[in-house]
């Protein structure tokens, strides 16, 4: 692939796979790799409520999930200089820390670990705007490409769900193969829907 490709990845930063995808990204990425990434917030729990219901978006029981995904999107759009070590530390937050992410306590601790100003974060997602713009771009995704969850990796017209089963660990040449790898099946290999080891190596 080349350097300069662009492509996007859905996340939401509760789903294990997602942190797995985006480390490989962040670590990739924090190596050299010259990629264009647009990081696209989906909201999973549109995939668990009543489609003949109100949408996910709008149950007062649903609303506490999109705490932390209203977070990454300021940092990604008002302080974009911080958004890898932020969207690191809130996926570090769920699943190294085992800390729930609707207690606003919790994403402030991992912004502020990530030296951002959690408050002035904070008081973006209070003003509604990051929750309209995640809104949009998650159904857009969805009305463009039928993306029904995260990791997805979006690149030339296609929507690709991958699911990584391991971590780099900071290795950044194994995390930029290892992209590099998905990134070549999309493009070049469109012919290949799913491939799944029926046991999982331990």
């Amino acid at each position: 692939m080349s350097a300069t490709t662009s492509f996007a990845v859905t996340w939401d930063y509760r789903c294990p796979f997602a942190r797995n995808a985006h480390e490989y990204l962040l670590d990739a990425l924090a190596g050299g790799a010259g990629w264009d990434v647009t990081f696209v917030p989906f909201f999973l729990d549109t995939s668990h409520v009543d489609p003949d219901g109100p949408p996910a978006w709008e149950l007062p029981d649903k609303i506490p999930n999109l705490l932390s995904l209203e977070a990454g999107v300021v940092v990604r759009d008002r302080f974009p200089e911080l958004f890898p070590a932020v969207h690191r530390s809130l996926f570090a937050a769920r699943h190294d820390d085992g800390s729930d992410l609707r207690d606003r306590s919790v994403v402030a601790g991992a912004l502020t670990r990530a030296g951002a100003d959690a408050d002035a974060v904070l008081a973006e997602v209070d003003a509604g705007w990051p929750r309209k713009l995640a809104r949009a771009e998650h159904e857009q995704v969805v009305d463009d490409l039928d993306v029904f969850g995260v990791p997805t990796f979006l690149l030339g017209g296609q929507g690709v769900f991958v699911r990584l089963m391991d971590r780099p660990a900071g290795d950044t040449v194994k995390a930029r193969a290892t992209i590099e790898r998905v990134l070549g099946l999309i493009v070049d290999h469109p012919e290949i829907n799913e491939f799944k080891h029926t046991r999982i190596a331990r």
